[in-house]
């Protein structure tokens, strides 16, 4: 007997919205469709017609925790992602200290305890070869981002730590995570731009070559290595990455929602505010993304939630730090795309849910029986406002603009968020070791 059920919902199922019911036991979806015996269950939900969706996977935030807690901490951005309909998040090492290592790695383990929603830790990558292997056992989802340029944390490599460390990879049979823009093209423009004072110039210094020269520069060192490319901001990187996906199956990328919903034309509008790295692209480049994301060269949608506190930002371009907040209104605003026919939504879920379970190896992604019940009951659209958000980053680069916004969120089963409202207790979030996890319980006597 379950212990939930949720009825009158309707989900997507055989490429069609149907009404369903769903009885979760213990977490899990263990019936998708009539739910005999209804009443006898410990709690029913009517979901009064809405929408129901599989929670969103993001596989790229950065909770500044350890280290940079004014910024964000494990809580409240796990309660900023369940806001916004995110389930599960993978945390990325560029914290203080960074996640190289067995040390640091145990320590962002006891801090993201503090999780509302389940959760998965990446490893970082400098020099720290030795280290992988350990760090792959010790429960990291995935390597990186490997940044091959400068961006917050100072973490990049150079071409040849970058290849030694994708054999190692390769070896353990992880994903290497890249954040490709090429340090040389990068170094030489800002010496000569940095005078300028306009924030459009911010991403001059770092243009779509400097990406596409990064994207080739990681293809070719990769060998059999699985690589996912980081936020792939550009056109021309795009299309490398196109031609490359027709005969290399161990190659993923990602788009983040900044450069889908914002250009360097809100540069007027959010001056430094609206830095991150790789930063706003143009028009042409955003219409590009969309069309990747549509035609399957793009596999996932990813936040890269990096926050930082507004009055950090307000300096000059060079100086401001590099980053945006995104983990609450990713899917409120790629919800509303649907409805603005800008994507489908059996396309929504495969980028949001289905594509990031695959690559991470999660149970979750999916509404069918077996898997994780982590569900957004969808609400309705609204105004994304600064003071409606749940990160300690206080703002937003989309206020003033729409959003699709869960009416209730579910954790495995648990509901977790509310009409905006966080419903869970501090800590309820469950780690999920990668696929190289050594339970060294099980080597007990």
């Amino acid at each position: 007997m379950p212990d939930l059920v949720i009825k009158n919902a309707r989900i997507f199922i055989d490429n069609a919205i149907q009404p369903a019911e769903i009885a979760i036991d213990n977490g899990k979806i263990i019936k998708v469709g009539k739910i005999i015996g209804a009443q006898e269950v410990d709690l029913v939900i009517d979901a009064k017609n809405a929408l129901i969706l599989p929670g969103a996977i993001d596989i790229h935030v950065h909770f500044r925790d350890p280290g940079m807690t004014k910024k964000e901490d494990w809580y409240t951005g796990s309660c900023a992602a369940a806001a916004g309909g995110v389930t599960t998040v993978i945390d990325h090492p560029n914290t203080i200290p960074p996640t190289i290592d067995p040390v640091s790695f145990k320590k962002k383990q006891k801090e993201a305890k503090k999780s509302i929603i389940d959760y998965g830790i990446n490893a970082g990558v400098t020099q720290n070869l030795n280290y992988l292997k350990s760090l792959w056992e010790l429960g990291a989802t995935a390597f990186g981002e490997i940044f091959m340029a400068e961006s917050t944390g100072a973490l990049n490599v150079s071409d040849r730590t970058l290849k030694e460390a994708l054999d190692i990879i390769q070896d353990l049979g992880a994903v290497a995570c890249i954040h490709a823009e090429d340090e040389g093209t990068r170094k030489s423009l800002v010496h000569h731009l940095k005078g300028a004072s306009r924030p459009e110039y911010y991403s001059k210094s770092r243009p779509p070559l400097s990406e596409k020269i990064a994207v080739e520069k990681a293809i070719k060192m990769a060998g059999n290595a699985k690589i996912h490319f980081c936020h792939i901001s550009a056109a021309e990187s795009l299309e490398t990455i196109k031609k490359e996906k027709a005969n290399n199956k161990n190659l993923t990328c990602e788009v983040a929602p900044h450069h889908l919903f914002l250009s360097t034309n809100d540069y007027k509008r959010l001056g430094t505010l609206g830095k991150m790295n790789p930063p706003l692209r143009d028009y042409y480049s955003q219409q590009e993304l969309w069309g990747g994301l549509n035609d399957g060269t793009v596999d996932i949608i990813a936040s890269d939630h990096a926050p930082h506190l507004e009055a950090e930002k307000m300096t000059d371009i060079w100086s401001a730090p590099a980053g945006v907040p995104g983990v609450e209104t990713m899917m409120p605003l790629m919800l509303l795309a649907v409805k603005r026919n800008l994507i489908t939504l059996k396309r929504l879920l495969e980028v949001a849910c289905m594509n990031p379970a695959r690559l991470m190896g999660l149970p979750k992604g999916v509404i069918a029986q077996g898997y994780d019940a982590d569900l957004v009951i969808t609400g309705d659209t609204q105004e994304i406002r600064n003071e409606k958000m749940h990160s300690k980053a206080g703002w937003t680069p989309y206020s003033g603009m729409q959003g699709t916004f869960p009416k209730m969120t579910l954790s495995r089963g648990e509901i977790v968020a509310e009409d905006g409202e966080i419903t869970a207790k501090r800590g309820r979030g469950r780690a999920i070791p990668g696929r190289g996890f050594v339970d060294l319980k099980d080597n007990e006597d």
